[in-house]
């Protein structure tokens, strides 16, 4: 399973993701046409295994195609046109915005409760142990994020460590070198790298930050203008599936179906559902809310952008209200 929901690199959409506008925006507005979802493999998002196994998008009355991808790919499909929204992070939302596929975040699904992750060797128990030493991160993506935000908290800088650039998939390998002390990684990666060296442990996840990776269903504003009841229909299916998944009673049902999705079992499915908190449309209109800092989709976002600024990944800061429409948490 890979839950790589930051693809290989943010920079290569600077490259890759250059598209027609024109050609993005052409999303037919016929209501006879399933509205497509481009959906992978973060918990947060096969959750939705669970709506369409169950029938509850045509119980809603709209009909609905999800298409599975590897994350990046569904990335690159959602900015060429190719479908009419996708799920991902609030900070790729803006990347893909950058280079001309601009998405609407219409509903959050969760945020990261722990499944990423700063992985450190036996005998450093902190952040704070890290001073002077090596450690491996992507740079650019949400670990780079989670390690500098963590840092800031004790009043340490980058400087304070000596980042080495490595890919996501290579750490395990990376933590397992004489010469690094820690790595950035998310589950199962993470979880990889703790196996691959007996005593090693996380030092810092997202689940001392959380909000600082929402997840959303970002979607075509062509096909938000025209589809604007469809979608708000599938946007209170989701209050229904994050109750089913929640529910004691028919969590291991849920569990059962999304695991199957992915080719685990439910027992191996189970933590990395756990870290990875679902949000519900009453805990969601809560930070559907203009504000500063994690507690608000924006202020999140925000931080995403001045994080994507300051590393290159896009030139022009985005409008991050333009991302945004919280209206489908107030219809009725």
């Amino acid at each position: 399973m890979n839950v790589n929901r930051l693809g290989n690199t943010m920079k290569l959409w600077m490259a890759g993701a250059l598209v027609s506008i024109a050609a993005f925006c052409s999303i037919p507005a016929n209501a006879a046409q399933p509205l497509t979802i481009g959906y992978s493999d973060w918990p947060g998002w096969v959750a939705w295994q669970v709506a369409i196994e169950k029938g509850w998008l045509k119980e809603a009355g709209v009909d609905v195609k999800f298409e599975w991808f590897d994350y990046s790919a569904s990335m690159e499909a959602f900015a060429s046109g190719k479908i009419d929204a996708v799920t991902m992070t609030n900070g790729d939302t803006l990347v893909t915005g950058s280079g001309g596929g601009k998405g609407t975040m219409i509903l959050i699904t969760d945020y990261s409760n722990g499944n990423d992750m700063i992985v450190a060797k036996p005998g450093i128990k902190s952040l704070k142990d890290l001073k002077g030493k090596k450690v491996s991160v992507e740079p650019g993506l949400v670990e780079h994020l989670l390690l500098l935000n963590g840092l800031k908290k004790l009043g340490m800088k980058e400087s304070d460590v000596t980042l080495v650039n490595a890919k996501t998939n290579e750490m395990p390998q990376m933590l397992a070198s004489a010469d690094i002390a820690a790595v950035g990684a998310w589950q199962p990666i993470a979880g990889q790298a703790m196996t691959g060296v007996p005593g090693s442990k996380a030092i810092y996840t997202s689940a001392d930050e959380p909000g600082l990776i929402y997840d959303v269903v970002a979607v075509n504003p062509a096909s938000v203008k025209a589809r604007r009841a469809d979608w708000q229909k599938v946007v209170k299916v989701w209050d229904r599936v994050v109750k089913y998944i929640d529910d004691p009673k028919t969590q291991p049902d849920a569990v059962k179906i999304m695991s199957a999705r992915v080719g685990l079992t439910p027992e191996a499915y189970l933590p990395l559902l756990k870290g990875t908190k679902l949000l519900n449309l009453s805990e969601g209109k809560k930070i559907m809310v203009k504000g500063k800092g994690f507690k608000s989709l924006y202020g999140s976002s925000q931080i995403a952008d001045d994080f994507n600024m300051a590393n290159d990944v896009y030139k022009t800061a985005q409008d991050v209200s333009s991302y945004i429409d919280p209206s489908f948490y107030n219809a009725k």
